[in-house]
This record gives C-alpha cells, structure tokens and sequence, in this order.
C-alpha cells in the first residue's frame, strides 16, 4: 500500500518542500526555454513554462502553483520578450498574451485542486478501510485464540470426566459387585444340596465376576489409574498388553529407561495418542504387528506408531492434507498435541503407515531404550 502513495501526498506532509519543489520546476522550464531561446527567439514564450505550472498545480497546492505562474510570467517577461531585460510591456499583443497565459493557468491550477482534493477524500476512505481492515483481523484473531482456548477446556474437561467415571465405576460400581458376589457365594454355600440351583447360582457368581472384570477394564480404558499413580511407562505397558491379548496384534515397545514424570496434561496426551493409533490399526489397518516408540530429548518428546498394513487410502490421505477432512479420531489427536504446542504428520503408502508425534516438553531424565 505504502508504494502506491502519491507524490502530493508525499510532498503535501511538508508544506515547504511544496514551494520548494514548484520553485524547482519553474526554474528548470525557465532554464530549458533559455537553452532554447537561440532557437525560438520570441516565438512562445509562454508554452515551455506550462508543463512547469501544470505540474505545480497537480501536486504542489494552490499556492506552490500561484509561485509557478509569478516566477514563470516575470522569467519570460525579463528573458524572453522584448525589450529583453525589462519588465516593460510593449503593445496589445503582449498584454493579451500575458492574459491567455494568466486564464491558462488558472485553468490548470482549478484543475490540479480538484483533482487533489479528490486524491485527499479517496486517500482517507482507504485509510478508514485499511483501520476497518486491521480491526477485522484482530477482531477474528480474538475469535480464534477464544476457539483455541476453548477447544483446550473442553479436552480438559473430557479427561477430567473421564476421569471421574472410571473412579465412580471402579468405587461404586465394582463394590456393588463385589458385594454381590459375596451374597450369592454365601447363597450357594447354603444350597450346596440343591444341585440345580446350586449350578445356577455358580453360574450367575461366574457371570458377575466376568462382569466385575469388564467394568474394571472399561474403566482402566477410560482413565487408566496407572497414568496417574505409576506414570506413563507403565501405563502404556499396561494397555499395550491387553491389547495385544484382545487383538491378537503383536506390538513392540521402545521406551526409555529412567524416564521420569512428565506434566499430567503431555503424559494424557501422549497415552490418548498410542490408544487412538492402536484402535485405528485394530479396526483398519489389518497389520499382524505395530511399533511404538517413544524418543526423548532434553528439549521435546517423539512418539512414532508404525503398523505393516494396507496404508490410507491416497483419496483420503488427500482428503486429509489438502481439504482438512480428517477422521475424529485424527482431529481429536491432532488438536490435543496442538494445544500443548505439538503437532502431528502422517506418513502412508501401501506398505504401511507410520505416525509421528512431537510435543515439545522438557524430559526429566533419560537414557537408552528399552523394548518391551
């Protein structure tokens, strides 16, 4: 915008150089008209100062323009008109000329104010607009970073919920049950003579034992315990087992050894991030076999999952990366590392998929990887 201002505008912020530049003008058309005189002689004299007069007007004001016309009539009155060297006026033709020059001018100069006050008015509106503009922007950049903020409240509050239901279903729920199971153990010890009911009551215990055994697993799969009392090295150890029972999938573990806590909020994103990955590669990727590893630095984290399946389909994949059309899966990962500063790549063929994530969380200490 900067390069398209005008050079009245230019000049106008100094109201000297506007003299100054119309007084330049001036003397370089009186210098040019001497140059020439050898040439003109008496013919014209008034033409070749015109562009000097129109300039003056066009970009230098009103008064800058009446300078131009005054040094302009006494320059070819002095030089250029006989008798040379003198202001004297000799006839009518000089006189009419002089005129013609005076009404040409004012002509120009009228013409030069308006079209300057046209250039202020239009310089103003697009300076009204260019402010509009800028509060737009922040307007929208106040709508965003509220978005952010409440994209990162809701997450919080999902895992805070999260959260709660595995404590209430593991507290209440599971005491219930256990509670129950007693009662109809005690049942069967009384009715040990009546086989049939007996059999009953032995298979009702096994189902509420299953049962118990299915909430508890519902939920450590909520909000596994082991991430906040163990951390998340045994955490993940935890689910990587039962899934590898559930799935049939054989999955490696790279962690490091003496890995240290991290902040509750990095180490929920980093085990939310393994447990979507595996669930895709579960429902989607038809891989034998899945890699995890987890990469530590001084300055950040990198968790890579690799399985050896089918891939993403290439639609998809140009789905997710040119029309930002991910799955919720996807999204609900990528968002979650975002609002801790981290970011999330994909990278799929037909051979397989491997996704990386980085979070950028100082590492407590470390060492060499361990498999598990």
């Amino acid at each position: 915008m900067a390069n398209n201002v005008s050079l009245s505008a230019r000049i106008s912020t100094k109201p000297g150089a506007r003299y100054a530049v119309a007084l330049l003008a001036t003397s370089a058309a009186l210098l040019l008209r001497l140059a020439l005189n050898p040439f003109l002689g008496e013919y014209v004299p008034y033409i070749t100062l015109f562009p000097a007069v129109a300039f003056s007007a066009w970009y230098c004001g009103v008064g800058s323009s009446i300078l131009s016309i005054v040094v302009s009539l006494v320059g070819a009155r002095y030089w250029f008109t006989s008798p040379v060297h003198s202001l004297r006026l000799e006839g009518m033709r000089q006189e009419a000329d002089i005129v013609a020059f005076l009404l040409s001018s004012a002509v120009l100069v009228m013409m030069g104010e308006a079209r300057r006050r046209r250039e202020e008015v239009l310089w103003a509106a697009q300076g009204q607009l260019e402010d509009a503009v800028k509060q737009r922007t922040a307007e929208l950049d106040r709508t965003n970073q509220n978005l952010r903020e409440l994209s990162a409240r809701l997450m919080q509050l999902q895992d805070d919920e999260r959260r709660r239901i595995a404590r209430e279903l593991h507290d209440s729920v599971g005491q219930m049950l256990a509670a129950l199971g007693m009662n109809l153990a005690a049942v069967g010890t009384d009715l040990e003579r009546l086989t049939k009911t007996a059999d009953a009551v032995n298979d009702s215990a096994a189902l509420v034992h299953e049962l118990s055994q299915e909430v508890r697993t519902i939920s450590h799969l909520l909000h596994p315990p082991l991430l906040d009392e163990a951390g998340l090295a045994s955490a993940l150890r935890w689910y990587i087992d039962g899934f590898a029972q559930r799935s049939k999938i054989k999955v490696d573990l790279e962690f490091p050894a003496d890995f240290g806590r991290l902040p509750r909020e990095a180490e929920t994103a980093i085990f939310r991030t393994v447990q979507e990955c595996l669930t895709n590669i579960h429902r989607h990727s038809e891989s034998p076999n899945a890699r995890i590893r987890i990469l530590a630095s001084g300055t950040d984290i990198r968790v890579e999952v690799e399985d050896h399946g089918k891939g993403i389909p290439p639609e998809m994949q140009f789905e997710m990366e040119s029309m930002g059309i991910p799955g919720v899966g996807i999204r609900g990962m990528r968002e979650r590392l975002r609002q801790l500063g981290g970011s999330l790549d994909i990278h799929s063929n037909g051979k397989g998929t491997l996704i990386v994530a980085s979070l950028p969380v100082p590492v407590p200490s470390t060492a060499s990887s361990v498999v598990a």
